[in-house]
């Protein structure tokens, strides 16, 4: 679904590496019918880790050296701290990371976004990662206003010591807030999810609370979220294209450009917010030398529209051939191979 929909290379933000690891070799096998992926650590997580399945606790400095050196000999590209990690894990695993020439990146919770940014992280995950951080006392996510000293002085640092932002909106939109929606649940681009995968979005559903008549204000929330965004554009902090896949309602593939949308929506020109999913997503791999543009000597890794995304972002859809390591491919022969169940 990914490289049917567009999608040339997948950065991995947090699993666990054998699984990762095969997925990334039967990828490696079958460049006609998937993206590059690039490997990420397990959820650097406090103790319990707050997603078991791929989260692992990390509570002294001391285990963080030998961490970042099996991540470095498995290929790791990036390494992920979550909500429970702690500043001074949080500090050494930067350290460590950067020695190791790896990237650094985080969905915050303990760690404060202005201690992350002040310690040399190179990337942001969610746009909560950022908000968190910035709303005034008496306030909320809804309703913050963003031209408060907090949030300016945070976003001043972010862009100085050129930290990216990953928002991944569409996982907010879609699952997080407004999963209740119907014209979520029912979006055309889940048509070719697989039955597999649906059922384990439904079953996730149902497990939150999504009370109808909070529906308005949660919509506001997200709209707030959006605000956000197009304030850190203006700001000069780089965006990254992010969705979260495949959280439910967020389809591998089709929820990138989803997400362009809503960069879009938030203020970012489509140009702008093509560079997010190209070359800012390339530079925060720290492969844009081989990916993110179209130059001589770098992969041919690329998609030919049919129209102009420039004048309407939604033309991103308008695929006439996806491109990869140089194989000429046609998009509906690469989703034929996507499985029904």
């Amino acid at each position: 679904m990914f490289l049917g929909t567009g999608v040339t290379s997948v950065r991995s933000t947090g699993d666990t590496i054998e699984p990762q690891k095969r997925i990334a070799g039967y990828a490696d096998e079958h460049p006609d019918l998937c993206p590059r992926i690039y490997l990420a650590s397990p959820l650097i997580d406090g103790d319990p880790a707050f997603h078991k399945d791929v989260g692992l606790a990390i509570t002294k400095a001391e285990q963080v050296p030998k961490f970042v050196e099996e991540m470095q000999q498995a290929g790791v590209t990036t390494l992920k701290m979550y909500v429970g990690t702690k500043r001074e894990i949080g500090q050494q695993v930067i350290a460590e990371g950067h020695r190791r020439g790896l990237i650094v990146t985080g969905h915050l919770g303990f760690y404060s976004a202005q201690d992350a940014v002040a310690d040399g992280i190179d990337c942001l995950e969610h746009i909560w990662s950022v908000l968190d951080y910035v709303i005034p006392r008496g306030e909320t996510r809804t309703t913050c206003k963003f031209d408060n000293p907090r949030a300016q002085e945070l976003i001043a640092d972010i862009k100085k010591r050129g930290v990216a932002v990953d928002p991944t909106l569409v996982v907010f939109r879609n699952m997080v807030l407004l999963g209740d929606q119907q014209e979520f649940l029912e979006h055309p681009d889940n048509a070719r999810v697989p039955e597999r995968m649906k059922e384990g979005w439904h079953r996730l559903l149902k497990e939150r609370q999504f009370p109808p008549e909070s529906a308005e204000l949660r919509l506001e929330e997200f709209r707030n979220y959006q605000k956000l965004t197009g304030v850190l554009y203006r700001a000069g902090v780089t965006i990254l294209a992010g969705t979260d896949a495949p959280e439910p309602l967020v389809p591998p593939g089709p929820s990138m450009h989803q997400e362009l949308e809503l960069l879009v929506e938030s203020g970012l020109p489509p140009a702008a917010a093509i560079n997010s999913a190209t070359i800012n997503n390339a530079r925060i791999l720290k492969q844009d030398k081989n990916l993110g543009s179209i130059e001589t000597g770098k992969l041919a890794d690329l998609v030919l529209l049919r129209k102009d995304p420039l004048k309407d972002i939604r033309n991103t859809r308008s695929i006439s051939k996806v491109i990869r390591a140089g194989r000429v491919l046609e998009p509906d022969e690469i989703l034929q191979a996507v499985p029904t169940n």
